[in-house]
């Protein structure tokens, strides 16, 4: 009998990809705990994008580390967090904290992604900020476990798809 580890999962990708929406409902199929990113940024974050300002390094690197610890406190559970983790290096945080993370890449049309953002009232991030979002964005990369998922599909079927993701993956773990 294989030993599989708890699903620890990022969902990510530019803002009004559907990380939210997405993560939530893998985490509640999961029956895991779900984070929101969004939810740990600090007020000046918050603040700088709502003025269409982007973030910098220095800006996310506490934000970041927020999530990193986060994703280690639920190492052993299981738990499921959206959060852009637009570059390699972002991800490298995440992943050290809690090394059998998966990255689920969510990905689609910037026009559509753009328009997505457009029509989400009350948040904190604009329209505008998108193509800053796309510019920054590193795709996955060698040694980095994960898959992209194109966004234009039913949230069913990418959750099913983030599913099978986590089928495979612990289908190639070693047995303990």
């Amino acid at each position: 009998m294989q030993h599989h580890p708890p699903p620890l999962v990022v969902v990510m990708g530019v803002s009004g990809s559907g990380k939210t929406t997405i993560g939530a409902a893998l985490a509640q199929r999961l029956r895991v705990p779900f984070a929101d990113a969004d939810d740990f940024h600090p007020r000046a974050n918050i603040d700088k994008m709502s003025a269409g300002i982007p973030l910098t390094d220095d800006d996310r690197g506490p934000w970041l580390a927020t999530i990193a610890t986060w994703l280690a406190d639920h190492a052993a559970g299981g738990g499921v967090a959206s959060c852009s983790a637009l570059k390699r290096s972002y991800r490298d945080v995440l992943a050290a904290a809690a090394p059998q993370v998966l990255f689920v890449h969510l990905h689609g049309d910037p026009d559509v992604i753009a328009a997505r953002v457009a029509g989400r009232p009350g948040h904190f991030m604009p329209a505008a900020l998108v193509e800053s979002q796309f510019a920054t964005l590193e795709p996955l990369g060698p040694g980095e476990h994960g898959a992209v998922l194109d966004v234009d599909q039913q949230v069913d079927d990418l959750v099913t798809q983030s599913l099978d993701l986590l089928d495979l993956r612990n289908s190639e773990a070693t047995p303990s």
